[in-house]
């Protein structure tokens, strides 16, 4: 399905997670994504729709959540490659430059994500989030080193005060034994 308008809420608790997800897609007319603990004992919850309705449910998710809530976002036009690279979907038949952002959080990991593929001539490998890594998350990109210098800058940019952005790279020539793990 083509998602323009996705929120999340990211919460320290699955208990509490599980609560908000259930009055996230009560609260509005809204289609639940995703609803999943995450490391280190979070929880993240995904709602898609129109821009309001996102609005509205994330808005329920932030109170039922209250002092739990870790991180929270909405994005109103995301761009169709993070979806793909957030399921693990993504075909990419060749690395050129690696870009990598490392984040806290998984809802900073997507807002990146977004910034980073609308900002330059790049495709998105893969969103990582939380999954063995201690909650943090990571976002793969590749193109030529320019674009992935550039998109590397706008996702850390885009995160703004969500997050933080714990650490990023550019790799402008990876071995072939590092392209063969991530392909």
């Amino acid at each position: 399905m083509n998602y323009r308008t996705i929120g999340v809420v990211e919460l320290n608790s699955i208990a509490l997670g599980m609560q908000t997800a259930d009055e996230m897609s009560k609260a509005a007319s809204v289609t639940l994504v995703m609803a999943r603990p995450t490391c280190p004992g979070r929880y993240m919850v995904m709602v898609a729709g129109d821009t309001g309705s996102v609005t509205s449910s994330v808005e329920a998710g932030r109170e039922v959540g209250g002092e739990v809530v870790v991180d929270w976002f909405v994005i109103s036009s995301l761009h169709p490659s993070v979806l793909p690279a957030l399921s693990g979907t993504t075909i990419t038949p060749r690395i050129n430059a690696l870009g990598v952002i490392e984040t806290y959080t998984v809802a900073s990991c997507i807002i990146a994500a977004d910034a980073a593929a609308k900002a330059g001539n790049v495709e998105l490998i893969e969103i990582r989030f939380a999954a063995g890594l201690a909650g943090k998350s990571f976002v793969t990109m590749t193109g030529d080193v320019g674009s992935v210098t550039a998109s590397v800058a706008a996702g850390i940019e885009g995160v703004g005060e969500s997050g933080p952005v714990l650490s990023h790279v550019v790799i402008p020539s990876p071995s072939d034994e590092l392209k063969a793990q991530l392909l």
